[in-house]
């Protein structure tokens, strides 16, 4: 059984989208939402492409729950730029996958979480330059 709600669930906020899991997994995505505000304060929270999704200057990270695993989708970009810390996980080109039944590497989604910021950040600048040559 996959713990990871339907697109017909009804969630509006990463508070409801949490609360739909069991508790011990309700924990674990706390942490990893804790731990990307604290690593990216000024970002904004929303549901995008139905998982708990933070925004700055464009989608920064998002996270999801299932029934074997929690993915953290950083960006391709993301999953690159740590791929030698990254190699004990199952990754695909933009998602991590961390087995349930283990702890949380949350100082690894801190430091993925802070690249990905001075990433969208330094894209934002580049934009804003940009515009202001032309």
């Amino acid at each position: 059984m996959n713990t990871m709600k339907s697109s017909s669930t009804s969630y509006h906020n990463i508070e409801e989208y949490i609360a739909l899991f069991p508790e011990d997994v309700q924990k674990k995505l706390e942490e990893i939402r804790s731990t990307i505000r604290a690593a990216a304060p000024e970002a904004t929270e929303k549901i995008s492409y139905q998982v708990p999704t933070f925004f700055l200057h464009g989608n920064l990270v998002h996270f999801a729950a299932f029934t074997h695993h929690i993915s953290f989708f950083p960006s391709s970009s993301g999953v690159q730029a740590f791929a030698q810390e990254l190699a004990v996980y199952e990754t695909s080109k933009g998602t991590i996958k961390f087995p349930i039944d283990q702890p949380v590497p949350l100082d690894l989604i801190r430091k993925i979480t802070e690249y990905r910021v001075a990433e969208n950040l330094a894209k934002a600048k580049s934009k804003t330059t940009q515009k202001q040559r032309s």
